[in-house]
C-alpha cells in the first residue's frame, strides 16, 4: 500500500514549492520532478535541470478534474465524459490550452496535458500545495527515467530542494498520453 508523507512534511514540501522550489516525488510509474505551474521562475529551472526544450510543452497533474479547469479551453461533452471516466488514474490527455495558459507550460503548442492523479502521495501533495503541479519525469532529456528516491538524488543532487520518499503506483512505464481532439495516442 503506499501511503502519503505526514501532514507536517507535506507542510515543508508545499512551502518549497510556494517560494518556487523544484522537488521530486513518486508518481503512478515513475519519480516525477514538481514545481508551481504558475512560477515561471520555477518552470525555467525545471527544465533547466532535466535539459528540456520549453517547446515539448509540460504535464500538470491535481488531485481532481475542477483543479485543471483555469488551464484548458472549453471541451465537447463526448471528449470531456471520455476523460473523466478514465480519472483519476494513469492517463493523461492532451486538450487544447486556455487562452490565459502560460506559455511555459504550453510550449507555445496551444495544447496542455493534464492528468487526474490517483496516486496517494503525488495526490497529497497537490493537496498540501493547494493547486495543479507541474509533473514531468525525473530524468535527465532523453534518459531514462527514475524509478526510486535513491536514483533521483544520485541524478539530481542537491540541485532539487526536496526528494519526497514513497512508493510508485503499479505501471512499469510513463503514463499513456492521448489526444483528446484527434483520440489518438501519443504516447503508450
Amino acid at each position: 500500500m503506499v501511503r502519503a508523507p505526514s501532514g507536517f512534511r507535506l507542510c515543508r514540501y508545499a512551502a518549497l514549492l510556494s517560494a518556487g522550489g523544484v522537488i521530486a516525488y513518486p508518481t503512478e510509474a515513475v519519480y516525477g520532478l514538481g514545481c508551481d505551474p504558475r512560477r515561471r521562475d520555477a518552470v525555467v529551472r525545471l527544465l533547466e535541470l532535466k535539459g528540456r526544450s520549453a517547446r515539448k510543452g509540460l504535464i500538470l497533474i491535481a488531485p481532481e478534474a475542477d483543479w485543471l479547469a483555469e488551464y484548458m479551453a472549453p471541451l465537447s461533452e463526448a471528449v470531456a465524459a471520455q476523460m473523466m471516466a478514465s480519472w483519476p488514474g494513469p492517463v493523461t490527455w492532451v486538450v487544447p490550452a486556455a487562452a490565459r495558459a502560460p506559455i511555459w507550460l504550453t510550449g507555445g503548442r496551444g495544447t496542455i496535458a493534464l492528468r487526474v492523479t490517483a496516486h496517494p502521495v503525488a495526490s497529497a501533495l497537490c493537496r498540501a500545495f493547494g493547486g495543479a503541479l507541474v509533473s514531468t519525469s525525473a530524468n535527465r532529456a532523453g534518459g531514462t527515467p527514475a524509478r526510486t528516491a535513491l536514483r533521483t538524488r544520485l541524478l539530481f543532487g542537491p540541485d532539487l530542494d526536496a526528494v519526497v520518499p514513497g512508493k510508485l503506483g503499479e505501471l512499469d512505464r510513463p503514463t499513456p498520453i492521448l489526444d483528446a481532439r484527434s483520440g489518438m495516442i501519443l504516447r503508450e
